[in-house]
């Protein structure tokens, strides 16, 4: 008699008045490198510590895909077929979108020439191949801390929808 008297007086069940806690959406990064093992090995690095990943061989494709979505940060390579990291620098430094988007170059050309040439383009950091896994991932952290104080990055109307 007590238990239906306690189920009358209270009819919805305690775990009926919990709130389910918001979804966290990863940051989004696009890696663009015409090596398949480096595209992997990256996209497998950024996803281990919590980034969503998405990845082209090239920058006309890595053009293609940012008409859908909206990376939070890019890491191009220099060197590839059809469009080059510096072309493809250019050409997103040059749209609205990614104007202050943090990007970064990893590349075999650790000239002093390149590095200049990339950070007059616009590049915010140069990390020559192989790069350091946790140094890059501190660079990326840090960088997107700031790039989200300074912007309303909002990932769902950004595209980058769950």
């Amino acid at each position: 008699l007590q238990r239906q008297l306690q189920r009358r007086s209270n009819p919805l069940p305690h775990r009926a008045l919990q709130i389910p806690a918001p979804k966290v959406v990863p940051p989004l990064v696009m890696v663009v490198d015409d090596s398949l093992t480096v595209r992997r090995i990256s996209q497998r690095m950024l996803e281990k510590n919590g980034y969503a990943v998405i990845v082209a061989k090239h920058g006309a494709e890595a053009l293609e895909k940012v008409r859908d979505q909206t990376p939070a940060a890019f890491l191009l390579d220099i060197e590839m077929p059809t469009m080059d990291g510096f072309e493809l620098l250019s050409r997103l430094r040059a749209d609205d979108r990614f104007s202050a988007v943090p990007i970064a170059m990893i590349t075999s050309r650790i000239a002093e020439r390149h590095r200049h040439h990339a950070l007059q383009l616009g590049a915010n950091a140069y990390f020559g191949k192989p790069y350091r896994e946790q140094e890059l991932l501190e660079w990326l952290a840090q960088s997107l801390t700031t790039y989200n104080s300074t912007t309303e990055y909002n990932p769902i109307e950004q595209g980058h929808a769950i």
